[in-house]
């Protein structure tokens, strides 16, 4: 597996409960632009519509822009392929609990471009504040046994 997108804010905003792969729906010239590394997740989040998973705020610049359909939009909402009993059970957590579906990774598998989702509960300003403290912490304990 080679990650080709990684959303570092999800880990630091999101206390993340429980993770999930599924495929995205994209079209040929996003395909090529996303296995280049040209994806970007940060600031995106995922929905449930119609009992379909929908990624949204995602963005996939064109790989060669003179080529590309001029109707062509890089910031689309794309469709997350799941198996229906995931997205009922991803439904029912999202409209019980105060939680967001996050995408953490996207990378390829076996030829095939995958998202790993995230459910996360959103981290209040004191508990960054106090993860911050900690690594630091850690940081100096570990100066401290080198020398």
């Amino acid at each position: 597996m080679s990650s080709l997108a990684f959303n570092k804010r999800a880990n630091f905003d999101y206390e993340i409960e429980e993770k999930f792969e599924a495929g995205i729906e994209l079209k040929g010239y996003e395909v090529k632009a996303v296995k280049n590394g040209h994806m970007q997740i940060a600031g995106s989040y995922a929905v449930i519509r119609h009992n379909e998973v929908w990624l949204l705020n995602s963005h996939i610049p064109p790989y060669q822009p003179k080529n590309t359909p001029k109707e062509y939009d890089p910031a689309r909402s794309r469709r997350l392929l799941l198996t229906k009993k995931e997205t009922s059970y991803l439904s029912g957590k999202l409209h019980e609990k105060g939680l967001t579906l996050l995408p953490l990774e996207v990378y390829t598998k076996r030829g095939l471009i995958k998202i790993k989702l995230g459910l996360g509960k959103p981290l209040k300003k004191s508990d960054k504040r106090e993860i911050i403290r900690k690594r630091e912490t850690k940081k100096e304990i570990e100066r401290a046994l080198r020398e």
